[in-house]
């Protein structure tokens, strides 16, 4: 006896329907009836089903099959992995095979064998089963290759012996399957470090996904990481990979860990724990193969608090820790960073090579970059577009000093802009700037939610 598959059966005929419903409830888990097929659509959207038996006409005199042909149409339309198989009465039979060129499966006629009914419904639903998760194997794939893609062209330049330190222990963890806990000040390039980790690992042929966490919302959690089903809540219109499952077999990225609500953390630890995740609307859970990294920019002493974060969850996440040093202590990777980045952007707008004055290297040693290397780099974009020269200088930098006083902070330090894309670009790298690039402060002051903040800062390449 089965237990699984959800079935429509649409027959104006309510001898058929009761039929249909006690032979096939004692075989699936879920059987709904219909006389009307104008109520396709709805139920279509409540329920999540695996097989339509559609018959082939409906109301008094209507023999031409034209009816079930139309409705096998719209319900492909609404769900093309959907397994349909017509209803027809002997004599119909050029219909059902024109069904089958539209799009259906297969065809039962009537009056029916019960067996026959079974074992083709039985079929349906393996069918259906198998698209299912041939459909979410492309949409997985599909949003893997966009994910690894992400960040390519990315290196890390470091020269500092500090960041060599970081290096060797990437190298000594690596071909490891041991999770990584990566600390670090905003901008420092713990993701970078998460990719090398994987691209030296034995994983480096499979899928590196990450996952901002703090741009998730509490509501979605499950969803995003565990995937759901169809139909599981509304506007859950087909089966959909959790970032777990979509990382199966390669690398998952949890970054801003350290965002994540008490109650959440509940949940990723249980999976953690169990290798297995179950999706919204599922009866039973996946299991899932993955090399897990973190990375947060909260200090270890209060991921260390238990009022703040679970022990347990940090003991799952940090076998191998990781610091990065910010950059104002490791200033020997500054010039080589910045001078990396003037050729990046000299050659993305079409500039000459731009090099640095003494003055302009001095500034950039002497500053204390609180937004690290994001921030750094941000500067030198902005540098060599607004310079006339071949040279950098210092006030092209435009580096603002806490307590500078003679340093511009008005709308007239940035140049007249009549682009509104332009004006946002410029008012968000102001309000990163100015708070260290805390997402979280810099979205307060501008009156956004993280979330909005990152879509914005993804829309306009910050």
């Amino acid at each position: 006896m089965s237990t699984t598959g959800t079935i429509l059966v649409v027959d104006d005929d309510d001898d058929i329907l009761t039929a249909a419903r006690l032979l096939l409830r004692r075989r699936f888990a879920e059987v709904v009836t219909c006389r009307r097929p104008e109520r396709i659509p709805d139920l279509m959207e409540r329920h999540a089903f695996d097989v339509v038996l559609l018959d082939m006409n409906f109301g008094p005199g209507e023999s031409s099959g034209k009816q079930g042909l139309e409705w096998l149409e719209r319900i492909l339309a609404i769900d093309p992995d959907i397994v349909v198989i017509m209803i027809t009465a002997h004599g119909s039979l050029d219909t059902a095979v024109e069904a089958m060129k539209r799009g259906a499966t297969d065809f039962v006629t009537k009056p029916w064998q019960n067996e026959k009914v079974v074992a083709t419904v039985s079929t349906g639903v393996e069918l259906r089963c198998s698209r299912s998760e041939s459909a979410t194997l492309r949409r997985a794939n599909a949003a893997l290759r966009e994910a690894a893609s992400a960040t390519s062209g990315q290196d890390i330049i470091a020269e500092s012996e500090a960041m060599q330190e970081v290096f060797s222990i990437v190298e000594r963890a690596a071909p490891t399957d041991a999770n990584v806990l990566i600390l670090g000040e905003n901008g420092t390039g713990k993701e970078l470090i998460a990719r090398r980790l994987h691209a030296m690992s034995s994983r480096a042929k499979q899928v590196f996904l990450a996952v901002d966490m703090g741009a998730i919302s509490e509501s979605l959690f499950e969803s995003e990481l565990f995937g759901h089903r169809k139909g599981a809540f509304t506007g859950a219109n087909e089966d959909r990979p959790g970032r777990f499952q979509a990382a199966d077999g390669g690398t998952l990225f949890l970054d801003e860990i350290g965002n994540l609500a008490p109650h959440l953390q509940a949940k990723l630890l249980s999976a953690l724990e169990q290798r297995k995740v179950t999706p919204v609307g599922a009866d039973r859970p996946q299991s899932f193969y993955i090399r897990v990294i973190a990375a947060t920019n909260t200090p270890i002493e209060h991921l260390r608090d238990a009022d703040l974060f679970r022990p347990d969850l940090l003991f799952r996440l940090n076998t191998v820790e990781i610091t990065i040093p910010p950059l104002r202590e490791r200033r020997d990777d500054i010039l080589p960073i910045a001078r990396h980045y003037a050729t990046v952007y000299a050659r993305k707008y079409g500039k000459v090579a731009r090099t640095f004055s003494a003055p302009a290297e001095e500034a950039l040693l002497d500053y204390d970059w609180p937004g690290n290397v994001r921030a750094l780099r941000h500067a030198i974009e902005r540098a060599v577009i607004l310079t006339n020269g071949e040279r950098i200088e210092p006030a092209d930098l435009q580096l603002d000093y806490p307590g500078d006083t003679a340093a511009p902070t008005a709308p007239a330090a940035i140049p007249t802009i009549l682009n509104l894309d332009e004006m946002e670009k410029a008012t968000i790298e102001r309000a990163l700037r100015k708070h260290g690039f805390n997402i979280s402060r810099a979205a307060a002051e501008l009156g956004l939610t993280r979330a909005s903040l990152y879509r914005r800062m993804e829309k306009h390449g910050i």
